[in-house]
């Protein structure tokens, strides 16, 4: 089995001292590589009863659209304030460094949607938080959430247990 670690190589001190960022370049650049993650997410997404995906800005909107092309699934963005054209539904969040937000266009989903949330990687989990809150506070089911990668030392399972929201992820660093 191909070892997809392999092709995620830690940059130190990135964006900021003391942050070890994964860099998923090289695992988009090698087609088997990339084939056999979205292969391994659509075995995790087996488990959830979703009809959509919500890609998360940025790295998520690439694993999240794949998923939904392998698995015949709708999908829509999870984006940042202000770069969506149509009426859009916000939540606020906090960072370590400040305050963020997720945006996702009122049309996005029909009524009855079943979403599975996707990103890249799992930190500490407020991001994955805020898209469970945005789609719930618009009406909408979500099912759980998936990820590429989880870095266990920060508890991101943790905190989004907390928030009920089921999660898997394809590796655990």
């Amino acid at each position: 089995m191909m070892n997809l670690l392999d092709y995620l190589p830690g940059v130190p001190d990135f964006p900021k001292p003391g942050i070890l960022f994964r860099d998923i370049s090289p695992l988009l650049a090698n087609p088997l590589a990339f084939k056999e993650a979205v292969n391994r997410l659509d075995i995790l997404a087996k488990s959830f009863d979703y009809t959509h995906i919500l890609g998360i800005e940025s790295r998520g909107f690439i694993f999240g659209s794949a998923l939904a092309h392998h698995a015949h699934k709708g999908f829509a963005l999870a984006r940042k304030p202000n770069k969506l054209p149509l009426a859009t539904h916000r939540e606020s969040y906090g960072l370590e460094y400040g305050q963020d937000a997720l945006e996702i266009q009122q049309s996005a989903f029909p009524k009855d949607a079943r979403v599975l949330l996707i990103d890249d990687v799992l930190a500490t989990g407020g991001t994955l938080i805020a898209a469970n809150n945005l789609l719930r506070n618009a009406g909408f089911i979500v099912c759980g959430a998936l990820t590429l990668l989880e870095i266990s030392a920060l508890d991101g399972s943790a905190n989004l247990n907390k928030f009920g929201i089921e999660h898997r992820s394809v590796l655990i660093s």
